[in-house]
């Protein structure tokens, strides 16, 4: 059975070959992203292996359906991404990695806090040039501050104990709390309420209808002035073009960003030969208290091993009749 891996990237070839073989799999990488347009590439293949932002909605689905695709074995945890209505009429098995390594995305979150709040950033540029000065990088104990994690899964979970390991204070929000996260001594309360009280946000939760846009212009009114927003969840959690009038008037104090609404088209590829066209982006950019990291928060030697890992397992178990990690329409 061929495997055609769509988005794939030096790492993804390196961690599936490595990966425990599966009898019967062929698997081909592509660099290409999946689209209409490229979906032809997927002739002769009954597997494809999507990443998070290929193109999986009803029209790419019914091309591949029509080229003999049978299953999506998505090499993620999120799927907002897939026509799921669509795979369901074509007859299109769904599955993906609900989990991997919590430690890896809670790690980045708690890395841009740390980069965001001592100016990292700017300090190693400044030195670079020669400029041993400290003025403008002045940052504030961790301990002891309040920290909001909205979405308390794994990952939330993973982000607490290691911010209450600082000394903060937790606040959590979550339609479903999660007994060990209140264990740590965090508080639950409606997302107004821990917008109001802590000083620094941070986002875990899935992209659904009714977490698109969960930070907007009314939400961000009701920050502390000078809070620090971190996402490391899904780009469209946030209304983007909302944050550039919180950070101009200064009442969001720092953002540190690993996903982009609009990402699809520019991130996991080298544009620095090229005009940025994404004006939103592109603004965001030129503020000093911001950090925006390409969706990397994934990126480590044992994220990846599993990932792939599960992945091929999903595969090898859709193949002998007994899927797991299916994604239901």
């Amino acid at each position: 059975m061929r495997v055609l891996f769509f988005s794939s990237q030096s790492y993804d070839q390196n961690s599936f070959t490595a990966a425990r073989a599966v009898d019967g799999l062929e698997l081909h990488f592509q660099p290409a992203r999946l689209n209409e347009d490229t979906a032809a590439l997927a002739a002769g293949h009954e597997v494809v292996c999507a990443f998070i932002n290929d193109d999986l909605s009803a029209p790419v689905l019914e091309r591949l359906a029509a080229a003999g695709t049978r299953l999506i074995a998505l090499r993620s945890a999120g799927y907002n991404h897939v026509d799921l209505a669509a795979a369901r009429r074509l007859g299109l098995s769904v599955t993906r990695v609900p989990a991997y390594s919590p430690h890896a995305i809670a790690e980045h979150a708690v890395a841009l806090i740390l980069a965001l709040n001592r100016r990292l950033h700017r300090a190693y540029n400044r030195t670079r040039e020669g400029d041993f000065s400290l003025h403008g990088l002045t940052g504030f104990d961790l301990h002891g501050k309040t920290v909001g994690v909205v979405g308390t899964g794994q990952i939330g979970l993973a982000f607490a104990r290691i911010m209450a390991g600082f000394g903060c204070q937790l606040l959590a929000h979550d339609p479903y709390p999660n007994p060990h996260v209140e264990a740590l001594g965090a508080r639950y309360l409606p997302l107004d309420q821990l917008l109001r009280q802590a000083n620094i946000i941070s986002l875990h939760c899935p992209l659904t209808p009714q977490t698109r846009h969960l930070i907007n212009i009314e939400s961000l009114s009701e920050l502390q002035p000078g809070a620090m927003l971190i996402n490391t969840g899904r780009g469209a959690l946030v209304d983007t073009p909302a944050l550039i009038e919180a950070l101009k008037s200064g009442h969001l104090g720092y953002l540190g960003l690993d996903v982009y609404e609009e990402e699809a088209q520019i991130f996991f590829e080298d544009r620095s030969d090229q005009p940025l066209q994404d004006d939103v982006l592109a603004r965001l950019l030129t503020f000093p208290n911001v950090i925006v990291t390409a969706h990397q928060a994934f990126l480590t030697h044992e994220a990846l091993t599993a990932i792939a890992a599960t992945t091929l397992d999903n595969i090898a178990r859709w193949m002998v009749g007994t899927p797991q990690n299916l994604v239901e329409g």
